[in-house]
């Protein structure tokens, strides 16, 4: 019997390690990125079976680059792997598409049940995070909880992607190279997003990317 073929992705290099050597005996682990958008290229070209991705990623969180993924490797399925307790973010990854959802500090022998669980076509919620999650996500299709990023679920994917991009540190005409885009579209949505989320400087779109999860405050 085939192994199935997995793909790996987090912007740590040990992290990335670790986890080839947990998933290595029973899955064909088929490449490895450190960011979103590689992350997306590389779905489209391997076409793996299974995608374990973590949410924060240079370029493209994995929460908006699983939405596209669902769009382009319907088949293929997701499990997030992460630091992000809150049940905010669980809840908007299996809304992006996941079926799967551990955090990083889950015991090891937690990501061989998630993985095989998944493959079974089932979803599988860390017990760590309550149970309600993964039913209001993927259940009744009700509004995410009012503690949910009330401003982030509203805006466009391009501004999210702007904004993670602004967060990162990333110029004007850097965000509109990376987004193939003009430097003028950049520009519009960097207006649209400080209207919106009533901000009123560069830094106080940083520091909200950062605090949302979007970018990393790391240097």
């Amino acid at each position: 019997m085939n192994k199935p073929r997995v793909l790996l992705a987090d912007d740590h290099g040990l992290v990335l390690a670790g986890l080839r050597r947990l998933v290595e005996d029973s899955c064909e682990v088929v490449g490895t990125v450190e960011d979103g958008r590689s992350l997306i290229e590389a779905a489209q070209r391997l076409e793996p079976d299974l995608i374990l991705l973590d949410i924060a990623m240079p370029l493209l969180n994995g929460i908006d680059a699983a939405r596209q993924i669902r769009k382009l490797c319907p088949t293929t399925k997701l499990i997030f792997l992460t630091m992000q307790t809150s049940p905010t973010y669980a809840t908007e990854a299996f809304r992006a598409g996941a079926s799967g959802y551990l955090l990083k500090r889950s015991a090891p022998t937690e990501l061989p049940l998630a993985i095989e669980a998944v493959l079974r076509g089932q979803h599988y919620l860390t017990p760590a995070i309550t149970r309600p999650v993964l039913e209001r996500a993927i259940g009744s299709g009700s509004p995410p909880p009012s503690s949910i990023k009330r401003s982030l679920s509203d805006l466009t994917q391009r501004q999210r992607e702007v904004l993670q991009l602004i967060g990162e540190g990333k110029a004007t005409k850097e965000i509109a190279t990376l987004l193939n885009v003009s430097v003028k579209t950049v520009e519009f949505h960097k207006a649209r997003l400080m209207e919106e989320l009533d901000f009123h400087s560069t830094a106080e779109l940083m520091r909200y990317a950062i605090t949302q999860g979007l970018a990393n405050s790391e240097p």
